[in-house]
């Protein structure tokens, strides 16, 4: 995990410049998306919705949020967290993380890695919603490989940019369809994580991350505040 604060790492791969620029916006809508619709905000849509439905509507949502520039940026972070923190299933996202070591640390160890966790992503993700530059999400296509996952294609649409692909992995929980995972540009936001963590818990072990994950997030939280 030696990277700057402003890196993006996919894989083995550092994306800067203005594809990093790109990939950055698709996230913050792809991450402020997922958030709402895991939030009371939609809890009637996705108790009925279809995987499409419940999709569109949570992004639309997104996008008013990200849109208003009335509100300073620190009262838009704000109003984001407190929808993501309502109901967002940050346990499930801490144990994928952490993949096969997450049976490894004590339950005190998962808490606290869960509590670390949720906080740096909020951070990252809240400190790129300006990125966002009134780009256009189109809506493609809603596939499933059983009765109780999905997935819903778009794509993000930047004036003479490539379109970036964003997919939304959706798990039917209860009668409700849920999303749990976003894929940017063909990259799990979930997969990366835990690509990055394996190698440090392997080589290092778990000090050493939780260690890295509360400094990289406390400069996270300080370029917050600066803002």
């Amino acid at each position: 995990m030696n990277m700057r604060r402003d890196e993006v790492v996919i894989g083995s791969r550092v994306i800067s410049g203005a594809p990093r620029r790109a990939w950055m916006a698709a996230a913050a809508i792809a991450m402020a998306a997922a958030g709402l619709a895991l939030s009371g905000w939609f809890s009637a849509a996705l108790a009925d919705g279809d995987p499409m439905s419940v999709t569109q509507q949570t992004v639309n949502q997104a996008l008013s949020v990200l849109r208003n520039r009335q509100l300073v940026l620190a009262d838009r972070q704000q109003q984001l967290r407190r929808i993501v923190e309502a109901t967002f299933d940050y346990t499930e996202m801490s144990r994928s993380a952490l993949g096969y070591h997450w049976k490894e640390i004590s339950p005190d160890q998962q808490q606290e890695f869960s509590s670390v966790f949720t906080t740096f992503i909020e951070d990252s993700y809240l400190a790129k919603i300006n990125s966002y530059s009134n780009q256009q999400v189109e809506f493609l296509r809603a596939t499933s490989d059983d009765a109780d996952y999905a997935q819903v294609s778009t794509n993000i649409v930047d004036k003479d940019q490539q379109p970036i692909s964003v997919n939304y992995r959706l798990l039917n929980t209860g009668g409700a369809w849920k999303i749990y995972d976003v894929d940017v540009d063909g990259i799990s936001i979930i997969a990366n994580y835990r690509n990055q963590f394996n190698r440090v818990m392997n080589n290092q072990g778990y000090a050493t991350l939780i260690k890295d994950l509360k400094s990289k997030q406390a400069a996270l939280a300080a370029s917050l505040v600066a803002h």
